[in-house]
C-alpha cells in the first residue's frame, strides 16, 4: 500500500526550477538537520534555470553536488509524517513500519479502500461467488442463521399480528443462508399510501416508517395499533434473539480477521435492516449485469472472507493488537482474582501473561512513534531511551525482586540467559528471517553499509563490555567442582567432576569485591557513555552518512496540515497505561514461572532464550518483515541491531545500577555458553553484512545458524540453582 512516487513539479508556469546542488548547499547550511524542510529534491535530470541565479553552489565543486544523486529520497504526505519515516533512520530510534498520520482516502490502493469501504456498493460484475471464504460462511454461520430466522418467523406468523416482520424474517432466511450476489435495499412508500396514511395519522414512532397498506383491510384511524401491536411483538420476541445472534457471528467473524466482511455483515444487519419496517425491506438477487437504481442500498456483499484484512487498522492500531486487547483484561483479571489457582494452572497463567505482552509491546511502540514525529529531536531522544526498553526491563526487574524475596538464585540466571537470548535472537534470527522473506521477492537487497557499520561497531563495543568481567573471572578465579570421581582407581589417574565453576568468593569474597565488582560497576558507566556518543555521532555532527532526506512534494489530495491519530497527550496516556499494563503481565509472569521452570524436562536456559526473549520483540520482527518486503533492508537490519546494542548498553547497565538500590543475586557474570553464542553471533553478523548487499541464501546461513544455537541450548543441563 505505498503511493506511487510523483513528478516533482512547481507552478503551471513552468518546471521548479533549482537544482540538487542547490538542494545540497541547503542541507550544509541546515545544522539541525532538519530534514522536513529540505524542499523538492527526488532524483531526476535537472533542469537548468531560464535566468541564472546566485547559488551557494559556486563555493562547491561539481563533484560534491554529484555526489546527491546517490542518496536516498522519502516522499511524505505531512510534515509527521515525514519525521516519522526520518526518526526510522536515526539511530536509538525505535522504527515503526504503521502511519502515525490519517492517509488521504483517494491515494490509497483499491486493496485497501474495499477494506474500509461499507457493504453498500453494487459493481456491474461481482464475478463468480463459489469461492472457499464463501463456503466457510455457509459452514460456520449460513446454515444455522438461516435455520433461526425460519424459527423466529414461525413465531411471528403465530402472534398474528407480527405477520409482517414474519413475512421479512423468511425473506432474510434465504438471504442469510447465501448473502453473496444478493442485495438489501430500503424501498420508499408509494404517494398513494402517504395520503391514506396522513388522513389516518398514524405512524411508527420507533421505526420512522408509515403502515403499509396491504397489511391492513381498510385505510382507517384504528389500523395504527396494528403497526404498534405488531412492533411491539417483534421487539420482545423476534429482534432480541436475533440480535444476540447476530452478535456472536459478529465478534466470531471480527476475531477470525479474513472474515470481518461477515461481520460488517451482521453489524449492518442488526443496526439497519432489522429495525426498519418490514414493507421498506426489499430483498432481491442480482442478475450479472444488472445494477438497481431504485431505493437504498443496505447491503450487498459479494465474499465472505478477504485475505489483506490484515491490513485493516482502526484509529491507526492493526486489527490484531485490537483483537489481543481483550486478552490483556483477562489476564489481569484472572491472574489477580484466582491467586490460588482454583479456576486455572499457573501454567495458563504464565501463558496467558506471555502473550499479553505482545499487544502492549506493540501499543508502546505505537505511542513512541507518535510522541517522537510529533516533538523535537531531545523529547524523541528522551522517549525512545526511557520507554524504548521497558517491556524487556519490567519482566527482569520483578523477576530480580521475586528471586530476591525467595532467595532463589534461578530467577537471576533466567534473567541472564533472556538477555542473552534478545542478543542472540536480534543479531541472527531477526535481519537472517527478513532477509529469506524479503529475498523472495527481491532477488538481491542492499543497504546502506556505512551505517549498518556504525550499530555494528558499537554492538562490537558493547559485546566486549558486558562480557569483560566474565573473562576476568575465567582468569582471576578458583575452579571449584561440586564432586569428583577416580576413574581410573589411581590416585594420579584422570578424575571426572561434576558442577565446576569459577569461584569469585575465595578468601571473604576478596576477588569479588576488590576486582569483579569495581570493573563491573566502570563497565556500566562506559556503556552508557558509549551510548552517547554514538548518538550524538550519527544525529549531530554525521547525520550525512544516513543519506535519508524527506521531499515535500505531495501528491495530488495531500495537505500539509497532518490528522494525526493519536495526540500527543493521548499518546503519552497510552504509553503509561501500557507500561502499567506491562509490569503487570511481568508480575504475573514471574510469579507462575516457578512450577514451569521446575517441573519441566526442558532445560531452563532454552526457556529462557526462546520464549522469555524473542515473545516481547515480535512486534518489532513484524516491523522488519514489512520493511524487508518493500525492499527496505536496512531498517530490518537496524531494528536488530539497535535492540542488541541497547540489551548491552541500556538494559544490563540499569540493572546493575538496580542492584545497587535493591541487592539481588544479579551478577555480570555469564556462563561460557553464553559468552560463546554471543560472541560467535556478532562476528557472524558482521562477515555477512560486509559488502552491504544480501539475498535469501545469506538470511538462511543467519537463521541456521541460530536454530543450532537453540538446540545447544535446548540439550544444555540447566543452569545451577535450577
Amino acid at each position: 500500500d505505498v503511493p506511487k512516487v510523483p513528478d516533482c513539479r512547481g507552478d503551471s508556469n513552468g518546471p521548479r526550477r533549482g537544482s540538487l546542488c542547490d538542494w545540497h548547499c541547503a542541507a550544509i547550511n541546515n545544522v539541525q538537520g532538519d530534514l522536513g524542510d529540505l524542499g523538492c529534491h527526488l532524483h531526476r535530470p535537472r533542469v537548468p534555470p531560464a535566468v541564472p541565479t546566485p547559488s551557494c553552489c559556486q563555493q562547491h565543486s561539481e563533484e560534491v553536488c554529484e555526489s546527491c544523486v546517490g542518496k536516498t529520497t522519502l516522499t511524505a504526505e505531512n510534515a509527521v509524517e515525514a519525521n516519522k519515516l526520518s526518526n526510522n533512520y536515526k539511530f536509538g530510534f525505535k522504527k515503526w513500519k504503521s502511519h502515525v498520520t490519517a492517509r488521504p482516502w483517494e491515494d490509497r490502493s483499491e486493496i485497501v479502500k474495499e477494506l474500509y469501504s461499507d457493504l453498500n456498493v453494487i459493481r456491474g460484475s461481482g464475478g463468480s461467488t463459489l469461492t472457499c471464504g464463501n463456503g466457510l460462511y455457509l459452514l460456520l454461520f449460513g446454515w444455522w442463521l438461516s435455520l433461526l430466522y425460519v424459527l423466529v418467523a414461525a413465531v411471528m406468523f403465530v402472534t398474528i399480528i407480527g405477520a409482517p416482520y414474519g413475512r421479512l424474517c423468511w425473506a432474510l432466511a434465504g438471504y442469510f443462508l447465501w448473502p453473496f450476489g444478493k442485495v438489501i435495499q430500503k424501498v420508499e412508500v408509494p404517494k398513494s399510501q402517504q395520503v391514506c396514511e396522513a388522513g389516518t395519522g398514524e405512524s411508527s414512532a420507533l421505526l420512522g416508517g408509515p403502515t403499509p397498506r396491504r397489511w391492513r383491510p381498510h385505510c382507517w384511524a384504528g389500523t395504527g395499533y396494528w403497526h404498534r401491536a405488531g412492533t411491539a411483538a417483534w421487539l420482545c420476541l423476534g429482534y432480541p434473539v436475533l440480535a444476540l445472534a447476530h452478535g456472536l457471528v459478529c465478534v466470531t467473524a471480527w476475531l477470525l480477521v479474513v472474515l470481518i466482511p461477515v461481520a460488517k455483515l451482521s453489524a449492518r444487519a442488526t443496526s439497519r435492516v432489522l429495525l426498519l419496517p418490514p414493507e421498506r425491506v426489499l430483498v432481491r438477487r442480482l442478475r450479472m449485469t444488472e445494477v438497481p437504481l431504485e431505493g437504498e442500498v443496505i447491503l450487498c456483499c459479494y465474499r465472505a472472507a478477504n485475505p489483506y484484512y490484515y491490513k485493516y487498522a482502526v484509529d491507526g492500531i492493526n486489527v490484531f493488537a485490537v483483537n489481543l486487547l481483550p486478552l490483556v483484561l483477562v489476564t489481569l483479571v484472572l491472574g489477580y482474582v484466582d491467586s490460588s489457582n482454583h479456576l486455572t494452572g499457573s501454567a495458563v497463567k504464565f501463558t496467558l501473561a506471555l502473550l499479553s505482552i505482545m499487544p502492549l509491546s506493540y501499543y508502546i511502540g505505537m505511542a513512541i512513534a507518535s510522541i517522537s514525529a510529533q516533538s523535537n529531536f531531545a523529547v524523541g531522544a528522551v522517549v525512545n531511551a526511557t520507554f524504548g526498553s521497558i517491556t524487556e526491563l519490567t519482566f527482569y526487574i520483578t523477576a530480580l525482586i521475586k528471586g530476591s524475596r525467595e532467595g532463589n538464585r534461578c530467577y537471576a540466571e533466567v534473567v541472564k540467559s533472556a538477555l542473552t537470548g534478545t542478543l542472540v535472537g536480534c543479531v541472527l534470527f531477526v535481519p537472517g528471517l527478513c532477509m529469506v522473506i524479503g529475498g523472495i521477492r527481491h532477488q538481491e537487497q542492499r543497504f546502506n553499509s556505512r551505517s549498518a557499520g556504525v550499530s555494528s561497531a558499537l554492538l562490537f563495543l558493547s559485546v566486549g563490555g558486558v562480557f569483560a568481567p566474565t573473562l576476568f573471572s575465567k582468569v582471576y578465579g578458583k575452579l571449584v567442582c561440586g564432586e569428583c570421581h577416580n576413574v581410573t582407581q589411581n590416585p594420579l589417574g584422570h578424575y571426572l567432576c561434576h558442577n565446576c565453576h569459577f569461584d569469585l568468593m575465595d578468601n571473604n569474597g576478596t576477588l569479588y569485591y576488590s576486582h569483579v565488582q569495581p570493573l563491573v560497576y566502570t563497565v556500566s558507566i562506559l556503556l552508557p557513555a558509549a551510548y552517547l556518543i554514538g548518538l550524538f555521532f550519527t544525529l549531530k555532527t554525521h547525520t550525512h552518512i544516513y543519506d535519508i532526506h524527506i521531499s515535500d512534494c505531495h501528491m495530488p489530495g495531500h495537505h500539509h496540515s497532518a490528522v494525526v491519530h493519536w495526540s500527543r497527550w493521548r499518546a503519552l496516556v497510552i504509553l503509561l497505561l501500557s507500561t502499567l499494563c506491562m509490569s503487570a503481565c511481568a508480575d504475573l509472569a514471574t510469579e507462575h514461572i516457578s512450577p514451569i521452570l521446575t517441573n519441566s524436562t526442558i532445560s531452563q536456559y532454552f526457556i529462557s532464550v526462546t520464549v522469555l526473549a524473542m515473545v516481547p520483540e515480535l512486534p518489532e520482527i513484524v516491523n522488519g518483515i514489512q520493511f524487508a518486503l518493500q525492499n527496505n533492508l536496512s531498517l530490518s537490519i537496524e531494528i536488530g541491531n539497535c535492540i542488541a546494542v541497547q540489551v548491552c548498553m541500556l538494559q544490563i547497565p540499569i540493572l546493575v545500577l538496580f542492584t545497587i538500590f535493591y541487592p539481588t543475586n544479579f551478577t555480570l557474570v555469564f556462563s561460557d555458553l553464553h559468552v560463546y553464542a554471543s560472541m560467535f553471533s556478532v562476528v557472524l553478523m558482521n562477515y555477512i553484512f560486509m559488502d552491504g548487499k544480501c539475498d535469501y541464501f545469506q538470511g538462511t546461513v543467519l537463521v541456521m545458524v541460530y536454530f543450532i544455537l537453540l538446540a545447544v541450548y535446548f540439550f544444555a543441563p540447566s543452569p545451577s540453582g535450577c
